[in-house]
């Protein structure tokens, strides 16, 4: 199989509160049939839940301006405590022998730090991990580092 990177999307409120929208180029990766502007699709998330989102282009316009309906993408938003500044990365598995789509994953992420000027992100089913983690992290710098001292951390 071969994972295909679609889109990273940071969010913003309006992406939390309404619709999600999607770079144009990635209509290529979904199917959707002539005279229609809308299909279902499911994406499996870092847990193997699939989830069911509905995409729409307009009908009206110079472009088709894709999206995720808020009646499908909401719930995936809330299940996951998504906020803005979080970011969705959508994946497209393709079987390379028949060149057919396998399947859609999404990964819903949030930004626990930068190191060394970059950004590190971690899947929101991992933020628990994560914070064992940090506390850990940090209690063994505390304990080991000659330049800690009470209030620096």
């Amino acid at each position: 199989m071969e994972q295909i990177h679609l889109f990273t999307k940071k969010l913003k409120p309006t992406h939390i509160s309404h619709a999600l929208s999607i770079p144009i180029h990635v209509l290529e990766a979904f199917p959707i049939p002539d005279g229609a502007h809308m299909m279902n699709f499911e994406a499996v998330d870092a847990t193997d839940n699939a989830w069911r989102f509905c995409l729409s282009t307009r009908l009206t316009g110079a472009y088709p301006k894709p999206i995720l309906l808020r009646s499908s993408w909401h719930r995936f938003v809330e299940q996951k405590g998504l906020a803005p500044e979080d970011r969705v990365v959508f994946f497209m598995e393709r079987d390379e022998a028949n060149d057919m789509i396998w399947r859609y994953t999404v990964r819903a992420q949030r930004k626990v730090m930068v190191l060394m000027g970059q950004d590190v992100w971690v899947d929101v089913e991992h933020l628990p991990l994560y914070g064992l983690w940090r506390v850990w992290h940090i209690s063994c710098w505390r304990e080991k580092s000659p330049f800690y001292s009470t209030g620096s951390l």
